[in-house]
């Protein structure tokens, strides 16, 4: 049985995986796109779940997952997960994570594009 605060990753997973086929394959994206936008997709979710579960005083997603999803391609949803529900905003962690895996993924994109 699969623990309930691991879910939320499992989930997301397989979302970013199914998305980023539908994107590399039917849509014809690159692979650095298509990892990119099927990242976003459920990180953007997550974030609006948890600010749902926060409101409501229910169990909460861990940071640490909202973080790692930012760097690991998602950072296109955590930033507008972050604006769209104002949702971790006072956290200065929350900036300065999403800051760094602006720069990670720029540079990313820099080193694909120039091969």
């Amino acid at each position: 049985m699969i623990d309930r605060r691991n879910r939320p990753a499992l989930v997301g997973a397989i979302v970013a995986g199914i998305a980023a086929f539908v994107l590399l394959l039917w849509l014809g994206l690159s692979p650095l796109l298509a990892w990119v936008g099927g990242w976003t997709i459920p990180t953007f979710a997550l974030y609006g779940i948890d600010k749902r579960q926060a409101e409501r005083a229910g169990w909460r997603i861990p940071e640490e997952l909202l973080h790692g999803l930012a760097l690991i391609g998602g950072v296109i949803g955590a930033w507008a997960g972050r604006a769209w529900f104002r949702h971790k905003t006072r956290k200065p962690v929350f900036l300065v994570v999403l800051v760094i895996a602006s720069v990670l993924w720029a540079a990313i994109a820099v080193w694909v594009l120039l091969g």
